[in-house]
């Protein structure tokens, strides 16, 4: 089995590592390729290759990058299927979803490319006469960007489509668990005459290595990552060494909260979606049910249904299938810990709870729990699978004050038909995001940005495209 090649100053090269890493399907438990473990020789090299290049690129003209830009979505476009069919494969994912995704990629970068013409400065009064005040916006540099497994097609078209529109350079590391995704990404880049060698390098091998390689290097101007808080607090410490900038999008917890006056039905299918999207493996999948006593019996009959009613099997083998496999066989067995010790501290399994008939893969049954404690761990720590516990309150402001009480701040979300009640809780929620009456899920051209440790800087649209831009501001004086 081939070993996927890197991709440095616009050519394909052999990493100078010497082990490699297996690349296993989750949902059959099979080798389906081999990367390079990639070293901090690699990292130099493509940083170097990125930083060389940097110079030339900042200096195209704005429109020409756009232009680029939106090629490389429209080539994503023509190779749809391919893509579809290796995120399903390398990460478990069902068909609706996989191709869901590969459409917002698509669309990411076609929307990214419009921004080639809008990067705008100011022009600001001076107190002093016969002089101007300028402030301009530029890239800010060589962008390190690290891609996680669970969106490794969508996350790696923010961070390319972002850093070339505003005429940063980039070193894209996908996680390890996911990289074939973005090797056959780079197969389209290669194509692309019209990119100079360096502006994108293409770097495999484990996030412990190459990431914090890539946080400390010098050369480097800011760390894009999405991933775990964990491996973000590792990038933050490397990272400060030469006080490179980070742009982090790390962990969820997020509640979402039911009221009387909600729409059952409604709730219980978007909160089916919200957690079970990505086979609960999402930073935005609603994590965690806060439902007003006198609907909360209803409410978990209803949500039941619904989760049961969720296929669990192979995405490539049955594209009907609602959920597929968790990514791997420590994530499957972490949930199932996590699950066990709700169980003994007194939770109920209201459905579910046990892993999926297969002979095969890394499947868990869709699982509800009800009469957990708000202090228990299934509450307080992120879950990242298809397990949803549920709490009861009697007063909105109680169901407030549990939600908030988080280390997270990303996503939340609240159900109700009394605008009142729904405007008290959005503007007492303490994330970034929060979707009234609709499941979890962000929009390009809005902001996706998380609160406390979920996460600095963001994301979408015009304040995403700002993250990835410096301002110099020039005191021009004339003669009269």
């Amino acid at each position: 089995m081939q070993t996927q090649p890197i991709y440095i100053n616009g050519k394909y090269t052999e990493s100078t590592a010497t082990e490699t890493i297996d690349v296993i399907n989750p949902a059959t438990e099979q080798v389906i390729s081999k990367i390079a473990s990639g070293t901090e020789e690699d990292v130099n090299k493509a940083v170097k290759a990125a930083s060389d290049a940097q110079y030339g690129w900042e200096h195209t003209p704005a429109v020409e990058r756009g232009e680029i830009v939106r090629k490389l979505g429209e080539k994503l476009e023509i190779n749809k299927s391919k893509f579809v069919e290796l995120l399903q494969e390398e990460q478990g994912k069902d068909f609706e979803l996989a191709n869901g995704e590969v459409d917002m990629a698509i669309d990411f970068f076609k929307y990214m490319s419009e921004w080639a013409r809008r990067i705008e400065g100011d022009i600001i009064p001076s107190d002093r006469p016969n002089e101007n005040i300028l402030l301009y916006k530029k890239p800010i540099g060589v962008i390190g960007g690290i891609v996680p497994w669970n969106f490794p097609v969508f996350i790696l078209a923010r961070k390319v489509a972002t850093a070339l529109v505003t005429g940063c350079t980039i070193v894209l590391k996908p996680s390890q668990k996911t990289p074939n995704t973005a090797a056959e990404f780079t197969k389209l880049v290669d194509e692309m005459e019209e990119l100079p060698a360096g502006v994108y390098n293409f770097i495999t091998g484990k996030g412990s290595t190459l990431g914090n390689a890539l946080a400390s290097h010098p050369d480097v101007d800011m760390i894009s990552m999405t991933g775990s808080v964990t491996a973000g607090t590792k990038v933050m410490e490397a990272a400060a060494q030469s006080i490179t900038k980070v742009n982090l999008e790390l962990g969820g917890k997020a509640p979402a909260i039911v009221t009387k006056h909600a729409d059952l039905d409604l709730a219980a299918k978007h909160i089916t979606t919200s957690r079970l999207a990505n086979n609960g493996q999402a930073c935005t999948n609603a994590e965690r049910i806060y439902v007003q006593e006198e609907v909360a019996e209803a409410f978990t009959e209803k949500l039941k249904q619904s989760f049961e009613a969720v296929t669990v099997d192979n995405p490539l083998q049955n594209k009907q299938a609602g959920m597929g496999p968790l990514v791997s066989k420590d994530r499957l067995e972490e949930v199932e810990e996590m699950l066990q010790t709700a169980v003994k501290e007194g939770a109920e399994v209201v459905t579910g709870g046990e892993r999926a008939n297969k002979e095969k893969g890394f499947f868990l049954q869709p699982t509800i729990l009800k009469n957990v404690k708000h202090d228990s761990e299934i509450i307080k720590e992120e879950i990242f699978g298809p397990v949803v516990p549920i709490v009861t309150f009697n007063e909105l402001d109680d169901a407030i004050q549990m939600g908030n009480d988080t280390e997270y701040g990303l996503s939340s979300s609240v159900y109700t038909d009394n605008v009142h009640e729904a405007m008290h809780v959005v503007n007492h929620l303490k994330f970034g995001e929060t979707y009234v009456n609709r499941e979890n899920f962000e929009a390009v051209q809005g902001y996706h940005a998380g609160m406390r440790k979920s996460g600095l800087g963001g994301t979408d649209g015009k304040h995403g495209v700002e993250d990835f831009l410096v301002t110099q501001v020039v005191y021009m004086q004339y003669k009269q």
